[in-house]
């Protein structure tokens, strides 16, 4: 399985790479702790809603700390999406060494 650190993800973002980040935790962690220009779709509704996912880009998965996100992108992975990857630590990641803004929970 892919995996991109959340200062790999920061470098792409800062540098207007063409990428998707996909976060597939629940509503309730959203309205605690988001990254703004994340596509939001909970992780039990990824195999629902896989055709809104582009497969011509990067797709980077976020959760919370890495786990949903690692099966999610091992579920793109096998589905037709290569360049998924799994964002290592998660949200939890994010706050701690890229944006300290964002509420760690």
């Amino acid at each position: 399985m892919n995996e991109i650190s959340v200062t790999e993800l920061a470098q792409h973002h800062a540098a207007g790479d063409d990428f998707l980040l996909l976060d597939v935790r629940e509503p309730d962690e959203i309205a605690t702790a988001a990254i703004p220009w994340a596509t939001v779709i909970p992780m039990a509704e990824v195999p629902e809603r896989i055709a809104e996912l582009p497969t011509d880009k990067p797709i980077y998965v976020l959760c919370h700390v890495g786990g949903r996100s690692a099966r999610v992108t091992g579920f793109l992975n096998d589905n037709g999406y290569p360049d998924a990857s799994n964002v290592a630590g998660g949200i939890r990641a994010w706050t701690k060494e890229v944006d300290p803004s964002v509420p760690d929970y």
